[in-house]
């Protein structure tokens, strides 16, 4: 426990330099205190809690025998990173975590010359760090590289792609293996702590090497054996035989928490002239806060919490969330039809798929950080006759995009994409924002692709999706509440390529396509209320484009405004390639593409995102102001 009548030593901590005289005394209070302020500060701020408690003490041991930023260290996803942040010059900013104008939560270059790599998928950590060694290399630098990852992101096969390269090479990397999935008992006790002193020191990598000497010198046989005795020896004591052979020379396990066994360890490999070295640590998720340490499941994203009864504050829901309205739909469609099962990489209760796995186990698959894999592994099940949904969410599936090319899209097997976290997300930033999903997955011939308006339309899509057997599709859908519609009892198959009429006029059409619906019909309200009738349609189809719902518009309308909540190259693309095709470009009509602005928006409230963006109600009634070449009134209702 913090001792409270001692100095508080955080506040002497402006930089990590700041703490390499400390004694491990000293570490050691500086650690409670860190995680005390860690824990304080997510009190308030909401964000990742479990991940950044469980390693404290790794931090404060790398800060303190490392020399940074000048050796650079590198966090894998950096969802861990607030105690790093909170020692490296931002804790007077810390509780503006997440927040708009304020700090973002994962790594971040412009933030910081301590965050020498942004990160915020995982497993880019090794590959990133052995660039930075290579670099190192090439221009005679002598410093440090340190990558520390998670035992969870280590089930991404890019980790391992980099490893193999890493041990084939000669460079000098320092890998941390941060794993909260071991139990801490027996294997990381003081005989683990004393071996992985012993071979991380100098004399016994030394001796090692001469060993290994003598060994190329004898028959073959004996060589061999000598071998696999010392590799029997060393994985009898301490484990690693899997990473000795990817290259890495391994040590541990040790205590991830006990900067006795921390401090000695990371000298020995930091003073290593030869590499790459792994370092692995066993810490627990939530250590040092008990609800946390409970429930670590439940602590590692969290909104603002009680710190005394670690009871999470959460808002008084006006309607389900758009994923809850998923899962049921999902399950509504499986007790049905028992070929349909659900595919999510490492993300289960974030897409939802927790409660199908909770009704049908056997037709649940988490696949891990694997998401390549999960496609490719869909595309098999569905070749022989199942009904695969993969929930990846939006910003997730765009590391398989290959395998959606090649293994779904060419061979048109007909697996099904449910892309959750569609559009902007909010206090996750841009590296979590699902924009691109509809332009990357819109130029694949055979794609059917939908966008849900709201959540009764969430649920016909799923039933829609699990209808069509002869070609892939995708539906997309946003984070967070509903709009509170009544719910259908069971999804309607919809009509493929039909978008709907929501309300006519004559003047201005608005062509929405995804859950924007209800901005655009704010927007008619103002424009109507200015006197400018306003037509709203919602597409539900991306591909197969509703070419006659379009040719209407188009025809009977002086504007034509498209809004969708993804980057350039999306639907606006589509429509704009049929009209002119069509030659109804040529008739004087005014079309308006509407999308995300070509920039990288950070982190705020969604509202002030999309506001950023350009593309809330307001937006949407000034761009046909400027289509008609007229002036937007002073007095507006959404100003």
């Amino acid at each position: 426990m913090l001792d409270q009548s001692a100095t508080p030593l955080l506040d002497r901590v402006q930089v990590p330099a700041d703490m390499k005289d400390f004694d491990r005394r000293e570490l050691r209070q500086l650690a409670d205190e860190l995680r005390q302020e860690l824990i304080g500060t997510v009190s308030q701020t909401g964000g990742h809690l479990g991940a950044g408690l469980g390693v404290v003490e790794l931090t404060v041991a790398i800060h303190h025998v490392f020399n940074t930023p000048t050796d650079r260290l590198v966090w894998d996803v950096g969802h861990q990173c607030y105690p790093h942040k909170i020692l490296t010059g931002r804790r007077a900013r810390i509780r503006t975590l997440r927040q708009g104008g304020g700090l973002s939560g994962f790594t971040k270059r412009a933030e910081s010359e301590f965050d020498p790599f942004g990160a915020a998928h995982a497993a880019t950590s090794i590959s990133a760090a052995l660039g930075m060694a290579v670099a190192r290399d090439l221009s005679g630098g002598s410093n440090n590289v340190i990558a520390v990852i998670g035992d969870g992101a280590m089930s991404a096969g890019m980790a391992y792609e980099a490893m193999n390269n890493a041990g084939a090479m000669d460079s000098r990397l320092i890998v941390i293996l941060n794993d909260n999935d071991m139990s801490i008992a027996p294997p990381v006790g003081a005989m683990s702590a004393y071996f992985s002193r012993l071979i991380s020191s100098g004399t016994y990598r030394g001796v090692r090497n001469i060993a290994k000497q003598l060994a190329k010198k004898l028959p073959r046989s004996l060589s061999e054996t000598a071998r696999k005795a010392e590799e029997y020896a060393r994985g009898m004591a301490v484990g690693g035989t899997l990473f000795e052979e990817l290259g890495f020379y391994y040590v541990g396990p040790i205590d991830g928490h006990n900067l006795d066994h921390l401090i000695p360890v990371l000298k020995n490999v930091r003073d290593a002239k030869e590499g790459p070295i792994l370092v692995h640590c066993v810490t627990n998720k939530g250590k040092g806060y008990e609800p946390a340490e409970e429930a670590a499941d439940k602590f590692h994203g969290v909104s603002k919490f009680d710190v005394v009864t670690g009871a999470q504050q959460k808002g008084v829901a006006k309607a389900p969330s758009y994923t809850s309205v998923f899962a049921k739909a999902l399950i509504s469609e499986a007790e049905r039809d028992d070929k349909i099962v659900a595919i999510t990489g490492a993300m289960p209760s974030g897409t939802g798929l927790d409660k199908f796995g909770d009704r049908f186990p056997e037709r649940m698959f988490d696949v891990g950080i694997a998401e390549q894999h999960a496609v490719t592994f869909a595309a098999g099940l569905a070749s022989q006759g199942m009904k695969p949904f993969v929930t990846i969410y939006s910003t997730f599936l765009q590391r398989a995009y290959d395998s959606v090319v090649h293994d779904v899209a060419i061979q048109r097997l007909p697996v099904r994409f449910a892309m959750d976290r569609a559009g902007l997300v909010g206090a996750d930033g841009p590296t979590h924002a699902g924009a691109f999903d509809i332009a990357y997955l819109g130029t694949l011939p055979g794609f059917v692709i939908m966008a849900a308006a709201d959540e009764a339309e969430l649920v016909h899509m799923v039933a829609t999706a699990a209808a069509i057997d002869d070609r892939p599709s995708a539906f997309r859908y946003p984070r967070g509440e509903g709009t509170g519609v009544p719910l259908p009892d069971r999804g309607e198959i919809l009509p493929l390529g039909k978008g709907r009429l929501i309300r006519e006029g004559t003047k201005i059409a608005i062509l929405s396509f995804g859950a924007h619906l209800s901005e655009a019909l704010k927007a008619a309200d103002e424009l109507d209320a200015h006197g400018l009738s306003t037509t709203v349609a919602d597409a539900r189809f991306c591909k197969p484009l509703d070419q006659d719902l379009v040719k209407r518009l188009a025809r009977e309308h002086e504007v034509l405004i498209t809004i969708e909540e993804g980057a350039i190259g999306g639907f606006g693309a589509h429509v704009l390639h049929y009209l002119a095709h069509a030659g109804l470009l040529d008739q004087g009509l005014k079309v308006r593409p509407m999308v995300l602005k070509d920039i990288f928006i950070d982190q705020d409230s969604p509202a002030k995102m999309y506001d950023v963006a350009g593309l809330n109600a307001p937006d949407i009634v000034r761009t046909a102001f400027e289509a008609l070449g007229r002036e937007e009134p002073l007095a507006s209702k959404l100003a």
